[in-house]
């Protein structure tokens, strides 16, 4: 495979491989490259070939490596039909899991909140039941992606889920005059075991999908496979949200016209995860890596294992530390967004949504220039770039507090910078890492940023309260600077 070149290096000159072989994958006119003396073509699967020792640069990749007729940059993956199918499979289960939490808030409102009592209380207990599943089981479900094949776990992640949600009204509807149990009413508590194994089920989806993508994708084609991932993730949490009501709306006049009442919106949701379920079954990633150990007292064994590998590994460290960077930043942003918009004399409290959609939107469109251009770059300087322009944010946001459009600005170009910080070191783990370990690592990837969501989200308001928006905005921005420094330093030092 043709190796990468530092950026730098304007006028160096690619040397081919010493053998090609082409071989025919399931994707019809995808050639592969493979050097005679690592792989036998023959047994080649469909994905990226890979030096089992040599060290990955966070380099720019040629546009020359790109092969073939297909164009260069986030172009090239529309040809990979495997892919594609991975990403729609992608879109209709992150749209069920937005939809999913609005349906739940609304199923609350209408048959457990009474006249008079805060809708808190319930919401909270069904955020916990939520987030509970990642901390626990997220490295554990790792695990197992590394043991077993990822397609079947892709699929049948998404049909039980979507099995579990359509049969919600059925069970609310069982158990609704059951009583209570332990101070909560039983129906409610089967909501919240409902949404206890949907978290769980996801934790499984999740490494098993960004573990495919390096298995389905050409080594040079990743940068532009992960900015598409990513723009669709931030999508599907904006659309997720601004139409999950309407939708959910839609939905049960439509049942309600047909005599099923209350039914339509699950049915909705279940539906979207049977769907994504049975797009993946058109998955034909070939044949996979997978990890020794299958007895379930090594399981530990395997996270202990995972550890190990960030340890030694410091590139891969680097990465998951900024990426937890991002999350506790965005999850932050997602706090004090509504005391932003309060403070701000043409927003009311209740349009902080307007904020949030400004750093979405300079996500995606620095997700679609880190697809098409970021393989022109170094990976570590991407990131480097990328937190110093979300430090300087932060700290610009501080003097912005009572002016609308200077904060959506200042918004949305954190979202930019955030995606030149997200992408490239995403993409680093997956080049980076060994297949039979891929799962593992995510596994642990996953956990650590779901503890760095849940943590801003809880000392957000209260280090507000206590010091100002205006000083948690520059507290944040020097945290954010200096940790890109650091890592970036690490990461190059590294390298040398």
């Amino acid at each position: 495979m043709l190796r990468e070149f530092d950026a730098h290096t304007t006028n160096a000159k690619v040397n081919p491989p010493p053998v090609r072989a082409l071989f025919q994958t399931s994707l019809e006119g995808l050639e592969s490259d493979v050097d005679s003396g690592l792989v036998n073509p023959g047994a080649v699967s469909p994905g990226p070939v890979k030096t089992p020792d040599a060290p990955q640069e966070l380099r720019a990749t040629p546009v020359a490596a790109t092969g073939g007729d297909r164009p260069p940059g986030l172009g090239a993956i529309f040809y990979n039909r495997n892919f594609l199918t991975l990403w729609l499979g992608q879109l209709l289960s992150q749209l069920a899991d937005k939809i999913y939490l609005v349906l739940i808030i609304a199923i609350i409102s209408t048959r457990f909140e009474t006249p008079g009592q805060t809708i808190s209380s319930w919401v909270a207990a069904v955020m916990i039941a939520f987030t509970v599943p990642a901390v626990l089981f997220g490295a554990v479900a790792g695990v197992f992606v590394d043991r077993w094949p990822k397609k079947p776990i892709l699929v049948l992640s998404n049909l039980l889920r979507g099995g579990l949600v359509m049969l919600l009204p059925l069970g609310l509807w069982l158990t609704g005059s059951w009583g209570n149990l332990g101070g909560w009413p039983l129906a409610f508590e089967l909501l919240l075991g409902v949404t206890f194994l949907v978290s769980t089920l996801t934790q499984f989806f999740a490494p098993a999908e960004q573990a495919m993508i390096p298995v389905i994708v050409q080594e040079t084609d990743l940068l532009s496979a992960n900015s598409l991932y990513t723009t669709t993730m931030m999508a599907s949490v904006i659309i997720g949200f601004a139409v999950g009501e309407p939708v959910i709306a839609l939905a049960d006049h439509l049942m309600s016209s047909l005599g099923f009442t209350h039914h339509g919106p699950a049915l909705l949701v279940g539906l979207s995860y049977v769907l994504a379920g049975l797009c993946l079954l058109l998955l034909a990633p070939g044949r996979e890596v997978l990890a020794r150990n299958r007895e379930l007292a090594e399981v530990w064994t395997d996270i202990r294992e995972g550890l190990a590998y960030l340890r030694d590994h410091a590139q891969v460290r680097v990465a998951i530390v900024q990426l937890v960077l991002l999350s506790c930043v965005f999850a932050a942003l997602a706090v004090l967004a509504v005391r932003l918009a309060e403070m701000i004399p043409a927003l009311k409290a209740s349009q902080f949504g307007f904020l949030l959609a400004a750093g979405g939107l300079g996500l995606t469109l620095g997700a679609l220039w880190v697809g098409h251009f970021g393989q022109r770059f170094l990976r570590r300087f991407l990131s480097l770039w990328g937190t110093l322009g979300m430090a300087l944010c932060l700290v610009a946001l501080a003097w912005t507090t009572q002016q609308l459009w200077l904060s959506i600005a200042l918004i949305a170009t954190l979202g930019l910078c955030g995606a030149f910080v997200g992408i490239p070191m995403q993409t680093l783990i997956q080049e980076t890492t060994p297949e039979a370990m891929r799962g593992k690592v995510f596994g642990l990837q996953n956990n650590l940023v779901n503890i760095a969501l849940t943590l801003p989200l809880a000392l957000a308001s209260v280090l507000e309260t206590q010091v100002g928006l205006g000083n948690v905005f520059i507290g944040l921005g020097v945290l954010v600077g200096v940790g890109g420094v650091v890592t970036w330093y690490i990461a190059d030092t590294a390298l040398r």
